[in-house]
């Protein structure tokens, strides 16, 4: 085994608490895998994904021959609204802050006007919010045949919603048909992104003796070769990645599996993938299909009330973990590392734009009192002069300060991502996306391997939250 990281860990490879987690009393955790275990080259498997949903579309006579996938147009956290066809960034609060319609931004008069009155709220059917990777496809496909349907009506389209979900049938039939999964299986070395760390983070959990759950909705097959692939190389001679797991469950068919009692079976014939009714406690060492959360619940029991569940969708793996089971969670958002580089090298302009602001802020104040002062002084009066000449040299100094604003402003906007910006920033606000991270997530990282520089003993301890009455940091 390699020697423990002791080493301080770069800032996007840290792990981040909303609420304090105490690592040491965590007895069980579990894990996804796709995205979570394994980490895939983005713009390579989105892209089948987008080849395969694109060629069912085009069996129902669509237009999609030039269909292009631009991944670096999307990222995490955007909101499709399936009223008016719109791809929108939110604040925390639901306002908008940009939105684009077809392959267009929105102008900011066009973008009030639709969402002056609107608050964007997760819960209502019009949204659907795009909570993981799997979705850059989805907003790929969406985005350009909106623009094509307001051309040309698409065939059995009568609305936004009916077009979403064309696209989201599509896609949910190239996940689980084999042919995607076939061209992934038969070049894994293009699609797949090695971490050689996540073996020993596994291994040091286990030492620490947590025990550790595989739960995927991926089928058994699919599972056992990927993981195969990529956990396998780094195993010690004569072991496997099933030796890292006491449990694997496979085809969970998550959400449902946190919320609903669905039977289990156990794989009895792992070769052929043959599956028999399993009742009772989950034996170590078993492969299961299906079933439910309660049953892992009571498989571990009594003493172990609050399992830590890793995964990357907030919805599937962090939303109803959290909300029914109250287990306590971790997000992995790969994202996170290149928008903290950016936000490292940003660093000094950040410093720079903080304190124009401040001074912006002062000027504009000073400017209100002289502008007030103008109204309760007489015609005539020199005090009245000396204000009026003193709200122009005001005035002035806010122009030049908005003139050296700009570009740094324009570049804050742009960080993560240069046609959405910032993962978890929307304008001045945290986006919709890190309030629902923050809202779900006990602790959120950028991969699994991260948890290695904190060790298994680690207290995590949630960050002094803000608010706009604390003294500014020095």
């Amino acid at each position: 085994m390699d020697l423990p990281l002791v080493e301080e860990p770069p800032p996007e490879r840290g792990l981040f608490a909303n609420r304090t987690l105490n690592l040491r009393a965590v007895r069980t955790i579990g894990y996804d895998m796709d995205y979570t275990l394994i980490h895939y080259h983005v713009n390579e498997w989105e892209a089948a994904a987008f080849r395969h949903a694109a060629r069912l579309l085009g069996e129902r006579g669509w237009p999609v021959s030039g269909l292009e996938f631009e991944p670096s147009r999307f990222t995490l956290g955007l909101v499709f609204d399936l009223e008016l066809g719109n791809l929108l960034k939110a604040t925390r609060f639901g306002y908008v802050t940009r939105s684009q319609h077809g392959l267009s931004l929105l102008g900011f008069d066009r973008q009030r006007q639709m969402y002056r009155n609107t608050v964007v709220d997760l819960s209502e059917d019009r949204y659907e919010f795009m909570n993981t990777l799997f979705e850059l496809s989805r907003a790929a496909l969406w985005t350009q045949l909106v623009e094509i349907h307001d051309r040309d009506p698409l065939p059995g389209v009568h609305s936004y919603g009916d077009l979403y979900r064309a696209i989201d049938d599509a896609l949910n039939e190239s996940h689980t048909a084999g042919a995607l999964k076939g061209e992934i299986l038969a070049d894994p070395d293009r699609f797949i992104e090695l971490d050689p760390q996540v073996v020993a983070t596994l291994q040091e959990q286990r030492l620490a003796g947590k025990r550790l759950l595989l739960i995927t909705n991926s089928d058994w097959f699919y599972t056992r070769q990927i993981m195969t692939y990529a956990v396998d190389p780094f195993c010690p001679r004569g072991s496997s990645w099933r030796d890292l797991f006491d449990i694997v469950i496979v085809s969970a068919n998550k959400p449902r599996f946190f919320a609903h009692a669905d039977p289990i079976y156990r794989v009895v014939d792992e070769e052929n993938a043959l599956l028999k009714p399993h009742f009772g406690p989950l034996e170590p060492g078993d492969v299961y299909f299906g079933g439910n959360a309660l049953m892992v619940e009571r498989s571990l029991g009594e003493q172990d009330t609050q399992p830590l569940y890793v995964g990357d969708h907030l919805f599937g793996d962090v939303h109803v973990t959290k909300d029914v089971l109250r287990w306590r969670t971790a997000l992995v958002a790969r994202e996170l590392e290149a928008e903290i580089r950016s936000a490292q090298a940003f660093a000094a302009d950040e410093r720079r734009l903080v304190g124009l602001m401040a001074h912006k802020t002062r000027l504009e104040r000073s400017l209100a009192q002289h502008r007030l002062a103008l109204l309760s002084l007489p015609e005539g009066a020199g005090e009245r002069t000396d204000a009026a000449r003193r709200v122009e040299e005001l005035t002035a100094d806010l122009i030049e300060v908005d003139r050296e604003i700009a570009p740094l402003a324009r570049m804050a906007a742009t960080l993560g991502n240069p046609h959405w910006g910032p993962l978890m920033r929307a304008g001045n606000d945290k986006s919709l996306f890190a309030r629902q991270v923050e809202r779900y997530a006990d602790v959120y990282t950028s991969r699994v391997s991260n948890f290695r520089f904190e060790t298994p003993f680690a207290y995590l301890r949630a960050a002094h939250g803000s608010l706009p009455h604390d003294p500014a940091p020095n």
